[in-house]
């Protein structure tokens, strides 16, 4: 049970992780530029520095999900 939960998890967050780091835009506007969607954010900085802190949060919790998937430590 825990390891199809597991699963699931790590499902998500790999789509989600794949997503934020396509939206990321070091050198310019990235994926946020086709539509316009660059400007939304009052302040570039504030929103990069947000989006860094949801990807490293989204990439740990891949991590664990694919460490109790992978090992099957409950199970």
């Amino acid at each position: 049970m825990i390891t199809t939960i597991a699963w699931i998890i790590q499902i998500i967050s790999s789509l989600l992780l794949i997503l934020l780091v396509m939206i990321h835009s070091p050198k310019g506007d990235g994926i946020a530029g086709i539509g316009g969607a660059s400007h939304v954010f009052a302040s570039q900085k504030n929103a990069e520095s947000g989006l860094n802190k949801l990807t490293m949060y989204v990439a740990i919790i891949f991590f664990v999900s694919t460490f109790i998937a992978g090992f099957n430590i409950f199970g």
